[in-house]
């Protein structure tokens, strides 16, 4: 996951979906590569998409972001090309941020290009990417426990716990991160004061995190399950596609249209869902 800061305005006035289900509103052609994080530019009324497009941790040169209308069209399927294996994404102003193994790619917006790399020192396999209201970029490494921040092009190590068995989702949120665990199925609060504290179990291999409502949030897990976090910490499956083979990765999600969109990886393609009871 990835995301910017959602407004407490829409949190507000988003109403409960923890006890609701999911049905498939559309689904792109299955003409992406692996896509592993989508995420949703409202500004722009655009998807952005990143494609492995070979192995999560083979520096390949293959790797690429797509574009996709917001209804499932397919826009450009190559927008930015020359990534190895690009996993979370981030938007702050003009800039979209890739995690990409070992290095965090930014993508000036309006020109469509790569505008810079940044290496991450003693990174192994750099996954999730949330960016805070001030621009600060936190990504998650999934190989060695630890969450680097990105401030002002310079890079470090922001927080890392031995509780951490396999680390992924983060979310930037006003009190602090959100972080899921793809190893131990956990789902933590690290306040900005660096205190961790675990909320709920989920299932092992967790992934993205969104928020659908005041400490309320979807969790996806990437074998094909969806689940629900409530405020009162209950767990609820939303979706279950594991018998079709269907992956769920790094989603996102929609607060005005109350959309669920969901990478599908070996699928090759993003899933709409709507909210049903």
């Amino acid at each position: 996951m990835k995301v910017l800061i959602i407004l407490l305005s829409i949190v507000a006035s988003a109403s409960s979906l923890t006890a609701q289900s999911l049905a498939l509103t559309w689904k792109t052609d299955t003409l992406l590569r692996v896509p592993e994080s989508v995420l949703a530019d409202s500004k722009g009324k655009v998807l952005y998409v990143s494609n492995i497009d070979g192995k999560p941790a083979e520096q390949d040169g293959k790797g690429f972001i797509s574009k996709v209308s917001p209804d499932g069209k397919i826009l450009s399927l190559e927008w930015v090309t020359g990534l190895d294996a690009p996993k979370g994404l981030g938007i702050y102003k003009n800039n979209l941020y890739v995690a990409d193994i070992g290095r965090v790619v930014i993508i000036d917006i309006a020109a469509g290009k790569i505008s810079s790399k940044v290496d991450i020192e003693g990174s192994e396999f750099l996954n999730d990417v949330t960016v805070d209201e001030n621009g600060n970029v936190y990504i998650s490494d999934s190989a060695t426990g630890k969450i680097h921040k990105l401030s002002n092009g310079k890079a470090e190590v922001y927080f890392e716990s031995k509780d951490f068995k396999r680390i992924n989702g983060l979310l930037a949120l006003k009190d602090g991160l959100r972080v899921a665990d793809f190893g131990n199925g956990a789902f933590y609060n690290l306040s900005w004061d660096k205190k961790l504290t675990k909320v709920a179990d989920v299932a092992q291999g967790t992934d993205g995190i969104v928020l659908t409502g005041k400490n309320e949030f979807i969790i996806s897990c990437w074998a094909g399950e969806i689940y629900s976090l409530g405020a009162d910490g209950k767990v609820t499956k939303m979706l279950d596609t594991k018998e079709q083979k269907i992956n769920s990765a790094d989603v996102d999600y929609d607060s005005k249209s109350k959309t669920l969109y969901v990478p599908t990886f070996f699928a090759n393609s993003i899933m709409a869902y709507s909210f049903k009871k």
